[in-house]
């Protein structure tokens, strides 16, 4: 039970201390400011059966500060009217809106990454903004990704934007992206290395140089992932391009899902892709998620309990490691929760959310193993 007890206490002194690093190494590589010279940017959206999003899409990216871009759509064989809503916009704007039809999904493909390189033919810029359909961008959009793409002489630039969360299930769903930089990868290594485990990027918001991507090879090179934007910050670390991780929540949002069912599907797409299709990692995470971040909170209520029950009225180092643990990983989602500006109630909850992160993940390892997939946009993801 002692060394049960000093596990709980490491693990939640590792999530504080992770979580604070991570946050103010994104806040202090995070730069503003408006680019003199103005190289032109090409603007990627990959779009499938996004008629409710595109239109705000769109009209989120013709005002901005920085002016010298183009707007390329590939309308992704849409079943709905996607391509329609994309070609009125084409009519009211043609020197800046391009709209492109997209070929058939080859096998060894996944949807996205094949959309996005199909878009990188058509493109003119000296760097690329690879952005999703369901994102509304702000004004100064474009100029945050350039600002901080040429400030870090980086290859890739990519970070967090803001989320919308309006259901229950959503906002503890949501939140289990954070866990990246909350748990998994150090922020603070990814210059002082040359791991590529240590770079990570968010597929809604990524900047890159064009001529280091063209040369690096593209979204081939990570072509059968489904957390391609994850793989795709790994591999040009490892191909010796300069990654950054920042903050663009000021750049845009987004609201990933609308509802609970739509959220599970479209994480546990995810989790199992991005532990390398491992079974014995998946083992592993599933147990050290139940363990070390479920069970401390239940086990506390009883041990308290307990206490109370037996009119003891100290409390035993077991007791006073569940404490800790359940405090500091409070505080760490709290951190979390404010810095991202997301409702911070459900980090006094958060058992909620590492029980939600525990079925996905089963949910993510089974439906792998057997083979069954995912359908997301009418398409199996395998």
């Amino acid at each position: 039970m002692e060394i049960y007890s000093l596990i709980l206490i490491i693990v939640g002194v590792y999530f504080f201390i992770f979580s604070l690093l991570n946050i103010l190494k994104i806040k202090k590589d995070t730069v503003n400011y408006e680019l003199e010279n103005q190289p032109l940017v090409s603007v990627l959206i990959p779009a499938r059966n996004e008629e409710d999003n595109i239109k705000n899409c769109i009209e989120s990216f013709l005002n901005q500060t920085y002016k010298n871009y183009e707007i390329l759509v590939l309308d992704d064989n849409s079943t709905d009217n996607t391509y329609k809503i994309v070609e009125s916009y084409t009519k009211k704007y043609p020197g800046k809106i391009k709209l492109f039809s997209g070929k058939p999904l080859p096998p060894t493909w996944r949807g996205k990454s094949f959309a996005m390189q199909q878009l990188i033919n058509y493109a003119k810029g000296e760097y690329f903004l690879f952005t999703d359909a369901d994102t509304t961008h702000s004004k100064n959009s474009i100029s945050l990704m350039m600002s901080n793409i040429i400030h870090h002489k980086a290859d890739l630039v990519s970070g967090y934007i803001g989320q919308k969360t309006k259901t229950f299930g959503e906002k503890i769903t949501i939140p289990l992206i954070y866990l990246l930089t909350g748990l998994v990868i150090p922020l603070w290594m990814n210059q002082r290395s040359k791991l590529s485990i240590f770079s990570t990027a968010i597929g809604q918001f990524i900047g890159v140089k064009a001529s280091s991507f063209k040369a690096f090879g593209g979204y081939e090179k990570v072509k059968n992932y489904t957390t391609e934007d994850v793989y795709l910050a790994r591999e040009m670390k490892k191909a010796g391009f300069k990654t950054v991780f920042v903050d663009f929540k000021d750049a845009a949002v987004c609201r990933m899902y609308t509802n609970y069912d739509q959220s599970v599907r479209g994480i546990s797409k995810n989790i199992f892709d991005f532990l390398g299709k491992n079974s014995f990692v998946m083992a592993f995470v599933v147990l050290a998620i139940f363990v070390f971040l479920l069970l401390p909170a239940p086990l506390c209520l009883i041990q308290l309990f307990e206490l109370k029950l037996n009119n003891i009225h100290y409390l035993d180092f077991f007791t006073v490691s569940l404490l800790i643990n359940i405090v500091l990983s409070t505080l760490s989602w709290l951190m979390i929760f404010i810095t991202r500006r997301i409702s911070i109630y459900v980090a006094f909850i958060y058992p909620l959310v590492h029980l939600n992160l525990l079925y996905i993940a089963l949910v993510s390892w089974i439906r792998s193993e057997q083979g069954k997939g995912y359908v997301w946009k009418g398409r199996l993801v395998s």
